[in-house]
Protein backbone atom coordinates (compact mmCIF):
# COMPACT_ATOMS: atom_id res chain seq x y z
CA UNK A 1 0.00 0.00 0.00
CA UNK A 2 1.15 3.25 -0.88
CA UNK A 3 1.63 5.97 2.07
CA UNK A 4 1.42 9.71 1.38
CA UNK A 5 2.72 11.81 3.53
CA UNK A 6 1.50 15.50 4.79
CA UNK A 7 -0.93 17.84 5.40
CA UNK A 8 -4.37 18.03 3.69
CA UNK A 9 -4.31 21.93 2.74
CA UNK A 10 -0.81 21.64 1.05
CA UNK A 11 -1.01 22.03 -2.68
CA UNK A 12 1.02 19.39 -3.77
CA UNK A 13 -0.12 16.97 -1.37
CA UNK A 14 -3.83 17.59 -3.16
CA UNK A 15 -1.92 17.35 -6.42
CA UNK A 16 -0.22 14.09 -5.48
CA UNK A 17 -3.50 13.01 -4.42
CA UNK A 18 -5.52 13.47 -7.29
CA UNK A 19 -2.96 12.04 -9.30
CA UNK A 20 -2.57 9.14 -7.57
CA UNK A 21 -6.53 8.28 -7.70
CA UNK A 22 -6.77 9.62 -11.47
CA UNK A 23 -4.27 6.91 -11.93
CA UNK A 24 -6.03 4.21 -10.11
CA UNK A 25 -3.44 4.00 -7.33
CA UNK A 26 -4.72 3.00 -3.67
CA UNK A 27 -3.32 5.00 -0.99
CA UNK A 28 -3.45 5.95 2.53
CA UNK A 29 -2.63 9.36 3.57
CA UNK A 30 -0.92 10.20 7.22
CA UNK A 31 -1.85 13.72 8.46
CA UNK A 32 1.22 15.57 10.06
CA UNK A 33 -1.21 17.55 11.71
CA UNK A 34 -3.54 14.68 13.36
CA UNK A 35 -0.91 12.21 13.40
CA UNK A 36 2.42 13.78 14.07
CA UNK A 37 6.13 12.70 11.86
CA UNK A 38 6.04 8.77 12.70
CA UNK A 39 9.98 8.87 13.92
CA UNK A 40 10.70 5.68 12.42
CA UNK A 41 9.72 7.01 9.27
CA UNK A 42 11.52 9.97 9.07
CA UNK A 43 14.68 8.01 9.83
CA UNK A 44 14.58 6.31 6.80
CA UNK A 45 13.20 9.18 4.68
CA UNK A 46 16.47 10.95 6.10
CA UNK A 47 18.57 7.74 5.38
CA UNK A 48 17.44 6.99 1.96
CA UNK A 49 16.78 10.85 0.68
CA UNK A 50 19.32 12.80 2.32
CA UNK A 51 18.33 15.56 5.18
CA UNK A 52 19.07 18.08 2.85
CA UNK A 53 15.91 16.66 0.56
CA UNK A 54 13.76 16.28 2.91
CA UNK A 55 14.37 19.40 5.01
CA UNK A 56 12.18 21.95 2.92
CA UNK A 57 14.38 25.66 3.52
CA UNK A 58 11.83 27.47 1.28
CA UNK A 59 8.92 27.37 3.48
CA UNK A 60 7.23 29.56 5.33
CA UNK A 61 7.69 27.68 8.66
CA UNK A 62 11.66 27.65 8.13
CA UNK A 63 12.38 31.15 7.19
CA UNK A 64 10.40 31.53 10.58
CA UNK A 65 12.47 29.80 12.86
CA UNK A 66 15.01 31.39 14.77
CA UNK A 67 18.45 31.94 13.16
CA UNK A 68 20.09 29.92 15.67
CA UNK A 69 17.87 26.87 15.08
CA UNK A 70 18.64 26.97 11.41
CA UNK A 71 22.12 27.28 11.57
CA UNK A 72 22.19 24.25 13.91
CA UNK A 73 21.29 21.98 11.15
CA UNK A 74 24.18 20.70 9.80
CA UNK A 75 23.46 16.73 9.46
CA UNK A 76 21.12 14.08 9.82
CA UNK A 77 20.52 14.07 13.35
CA UNK A 78 20.20 18.05 13.82
CA UNK A 79 17.74 18.08 10.99
CA UNK A 80 15.59 14.80 12.15
CA UNK A 81 15.40 17.23 15.66
CA UNK A 82 14.02 20.25 14.21
CA UNK A 83 11.82 18.38 11.67
CA UNK A 84 10.33 16.44 14.72
CA UNK A 85 8.86 19.52 16.53
CA UNK A 86 8.15 21.39 12.98
CA UNK A 87 6.78 19.10 10.59
CA UNK A 88 5.67 21.67 8.38
CA UNK A 89 9.39 22.07 7.36
CA UNK A 90 9.35 18.75 5.76
CA UNK A 91 8.69 18.79 1.73
CA UNK A 92 5.94 17.78 1.06
CA UNK A 93 4.20 14.93 -0.04
CA UNK A 94 6.59 12.51 1.19
CA UNK A 95 5.07 8.78 -0.80
CA UNK A 96 6.58 5.79 0.68
CA UNK A 97 5.70 3.43 -2.02
CA UNK A 98 6.48 0.55 -1.01
CA UNK A 99 9.63 -2.07 -1.15
CA UNK A 100 11.87 0.45 0.05
CA UNK A 101 11.05 3.18 -2.53
CA UNK A 102 10.36 6.65 -1.18
CA UNK A 103 9.53 10.12 -3.02
CA UNK A 104 9.50 13.56 -1.64
CA UNK A 105 7.82 16.43 -3.34
CA UNK A 106 5.14 15.67 -6.61
CA UNK A 107 7.28 15.88 -9.18
CA UNK A 108 6.55 12.03 -9.96
CA UNK A 109 3.02 13.61 -11.43
CA UNK A 110 5.15 15.02 -13.89
CA UNK A 111 6.98 12.10 -15.00
CA UNK A 112 4.76 8.92 -15.19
Amino acid sequence: MITVYGIPNCDSVKKARVWLTENGHAYQFHDFKKQGVPEAALDTWLETLGWEKVLNKQGTTWKKLPDEVKLSVVNAASAKAVLLVNSNCIKRPVVDWGHGRVTVGADFTKSR
